[in-house]
């Protein structure tokens, strides 16, 4: 099986923790993975220009996903036993992790809406769904709450907007891992 590990763009601000998960992701400490990173201080660059300049929800969700694939360069610079991918959905590669370069959706997906309610968590488990993940992690700068769903984390600003609509199509596990521990996500509360 294998897990989709999403690291967040605000662990640029703790690059020990940022490099010792890669060093580990890619010594296999937890399993096949393909990373999915964070667009960072280049995405906040996006949404300032965005500001700035006016464009659109479909440009800035463009310029976004070029902000994941400079981190993803950024992650093999620091892992380079990361191997890069673009499709991992076709590739038959045994490496244990790669580093997902999500530049060929900015050709645009009809599963992905182009507006700011997604980020890369959303990305994450879009792709988890796509390679029928066993688990989806999400690694954060901040611990979760327990016992919150998809819903709760999204309304907090935890998660993006998006992440419970997301969260309800994927059929795996979720998991947030902060500094001080991991948390599981359900996708919704039951009723």
């Amino acid at each position: 099986m294998i897990a989709i590990v999403k690291i967040g763009g605000s662990l640029e601000a703790d690059p020990r923790r940022r490099q010792a998960l890669l060093e580990a992701l890619a010594d296999g400490a937890h399993g096949r993975c393909i990373v999915v990173p964070g667009g960072g201080a280049r995405a906040d660059a996006v949404r300032s220009a965005q500001r700035r300049d006016g464009f659109g929800e479909s440009e800035a969700h463009r310029r976004s996903l070029d902000a994941m694939s400079h981190a993803a360069g950024d992650f093999r610079g620091i892992e380079p036993r990361l191997v890069d991918t673009v499709e991992p959905w076709a590739g038959t590669a045994s490496a244990t992790a790669h580093v997902w370069n999500p530049r060929l959706l900015r050709a645009g997906h009809r599963d992905i809406p182009e507006t700011w309610d997604v980020t890369s968590d959303s990305l994450a488990l879009w792709l988890a769904a796509r390679m029928a993940a066993e688990r989806c992690v999400l690694v954060k700068s901040a611990d979760a709450p327990a016992g919150r769903d998809a819903v709760a984390l999204a309304r907090s600003g935890l998660v993006d907007a998006a992440f419970p609509a997301f969260a309800a199509r994927y059929g795996g596990r979720i998991e947030i891992w902060g500094p001080t521990g991991a948390v599981s996500v359900a996708a919704r509360v039951a009723a």
